[in-house]
């Protein structure tokens, strides 16, 4: 009936665990899409997230075992037996030993100050030079039960899997509003050492362990509130419906609030990602309006505003983040866009043959150094010198505006816009230009090249770097001797080829025939294999320090990749891996290869 009343020539239904979408296709070939079921269920708007929410609350990490009374920490070459809450601890940095931060003297420094919080008032009297202390047997024990854990039976393992599993049914999944949903990370984090990006000023300082006493619960009035663990009792128990985390506590490193959360797939994560994209998109509606409304404020009388119009100028041209205020020493010496000081920048009137260039150097988000020479606008770099006058190398370079306005004048601009939805705009964007400059009708493992090569022009532009893994010169060492092998094989079966075709040219056979024919088909396959190996050689070299995951899930509108996969017929599993794929189930079920940003 509805084919009939609406004229309509396709008409399919996809079903997915999230949502039902209806598509169809009316005269002239014009798509539409239906979306509805989860997704669009009970949608709120008055700010509430859920009616009911019931969940087991978080999974424990197990309580401590003490090491065997064969293994010892020694101190000044002799063996000495520590007290259980002194002895985890100590375990903690035996067990990073082989690490490249237990290396490091800030951590070192750390670890020993906080290690000695936790000794009894006699090792502390003990205890005194780090230099002293010796870790070498500890170190070599887990590293001996790594192994064992490596040699396990296929039986063992089944039986671990198993355990883990039933956990997972326990504690992985909630009921919200009647759904069962999974939770993305049901478990407390066990203490530990804080390792921190970068040069953090705070690594190898204790991260305790997590109490049943330090977490608020949250989940609806008349649901079963969850049991704290035997002899335990919560923090408190909350019944907030205008939130999605179903607890909450407070780490003692840095102090910040870490959540339970659902997982990116569940209904509540899917509509709040399709939400980000879709305030992004409409920035491209309203983006040429708020960049002439910045370049009025570079020639304002008013100092506020044209400090303004400069940083918003850097976070939409730079995809600089905004920057938050710090407590002194709270973290890391790192800023964004407003919290830049004179000191991070340095102006030259020509540098490499361009004019008006502004050198940046500060750590940014995580302790990663933003290092970058940009040549910008000649009133942008006639207000910098202006802000930059009569001030210290550790004053603020915009001394009259800070985040909180920023974003409040960003809104005005644009309801919901803040400098998040101008990085993920163009973030979005220039991975749309960069896929359709790069990609055209090739081969296969040249189109996923081409993919990651745009992937990481916006892991470039959004400074998302990472240390090189530990393990990759000795995994570009066997991809290289792939490599010659290949290319060894390659040249025996030219040579084969080329002798079984002087044959042929002898004695024209039917079977010389075909056996040409049979080596020529080798030749081709071993030099698709060749260049794909030399392929995956260039993708990995150029990612050596780039991290394309953050975009990837965090900035880049997924219907983008979606659609790139269809258009070049290219397996969405080679873009997104199973988790990715469920977190971003609403773009893949309702994208065709005709979206754009």
């Amino acid at each position: 009936n509805f084919k009939q009343s609406l004229g309509v020539s396709q008409m399919c239904f996809i079903i997915h665990s999230k949502c039902i979408l209806l598509r169809y296709t009316q005269p002239g070939q014009q798509v539409h899409k239906i979306c509805f079921g989860r997704w669009e269920e009970g949608r709120s708007q008055d700010g509430k997230k859920w009616k009911t929410l019931e969940h087991k609350g978080p999974l424990f990490p197990p309580e401590y075992e003490p090491l065997p009374q064969d293994v010892s920490f020694y101190y000044n070459g002799k063996p000495l037996r520590l007290s259980i809450v002194a002895e985890e601890v100590a375990t903690f940095y035996a067990k990073m030993l082989d690490h490249e931060y237990t290396s490091k003297e800030i951590f070192q420094k750390n670890f020993f100050t906080d290690w000695r919080e936790e000794m009894t008032a006699e090792e502390r009297d003990l205890i005194c030079e780090f230099s002293k202390c010796d870790f070498g047997e500890m170190h070599r024990y887990f590293v001996e039960q790594s192994e064992k854990k490596k040699d396990m039976s296929k039986e063992e393992k089944e039986v671990l899997k198993e355990e883990t599993k039933k956990l997972t049914e326990e504690y992985g999944y909630c009921l919200l509003d009647g759904h069962k949903e999974k939770i993305g990370n049901f478990r407390v984090e066990p203490p530990g050492l804080f390792r921190g990006r970068g040069e953090h000023p705070k690594m190898g300082k204790l991260k305790k362990r997590i109490l049943p006493e330090d977490i608020i619960i949250n989940c609806s009035n008349d649901s079963k509130t969850p049991e704290p663990p035997k002899g335990h009792k919560w923090k408190e128990v909350r019944h907030d419906d205008t939130v999605t985390w179903l607890a909450s506590w407070v780490e003692n490193v840095q102090g910040s609030i870490k959540y339970i959360m659902l997982n990116p797939s569940s209904k509540l994560k899917g509509e709040k990602d399709w939400q980000k994209y879709e305030i992004a998109r409409k920035l491209k509606l309203k983006v040429e309006t708020i960049r002439k409304e910045y370049e009025r404020d570079w020639k304002s009388k008013e100092m506020k505003k044209r400090q303004k119009g400069v940083a918003v100028y850097f976070i939409d041209k730079l995809a600089l983040r905004a920057g938050n205020e710090k407590e002194e020493g709270e973290t890391a010496d790192t800023v964004g866009c407003c919290s830049l000081r004179v000191e991070h920048i340095t102006l030259h009137k020509e540098l490499d043959g361009q004019e008006c260039v502004v050198e940046f150097d500060f750590l940014g988000k995580d302790s990663i150094r933003y290092y970058n020479k940009v040549p910008v606008d000649k009133r942008v770099f006639k207000n910098l010198k202006l802000f930059m006058e009569n001030k210290n190398p550790e004053d603020d370079l915009f001394d009259r505006i800070n985040t909180t306005y920023l974003n409040k004048t960003l809104n005005n601009s644009m309801t919901g816009l803040t400098a998040k939805v101008f990085r993920t705009y163009n973030a979005s964007t220039t991975l749309q230009e960069q896929l359709s400059k790069l990609t055209s009708r090739m081969w296969h493992a040249e189109k996923l090249l081409s993919y990651n090569r745009a992937n990481r022009a916006v892991a470039i532009l959004c400074n998302h770097q990472r240390t090189a893994p530990k393990t990759f010169e000795k995994s570009m060492q066997n991809l290289q001797q792939k490599i010659e092998l290949k290319q060894k094989q390659l040249d025996e079966a030219k040579a084969e080829l080329k002798k079984a075709k002087s044959d042929y040219r002898e004695s024209k056979t039917e079977k010389l025939k075909r056996l040409v024919e049979q080596k020529e088909k080798m030749v081709k396959r071993l030099q698709e294999q060749l260049k794909k190996l030399q392929l995956q050689m260039t993708d990995r070299e150029e990612n050596k320090v780039i991290a394309l995951g953050t975009s990837k899930l965090n900035y880049l509108d997924p219907r983008i990749s979606v659609a790139w996969c269809k258009k070049f017929d290219v397996p969405i599993e080679k873009i997104y891996n199973k988790t990715q794929r469920d977190k971003f189930a609403w773009a893949i079920d309702m994208t065709n290869e005709d979206f754009e940003f």
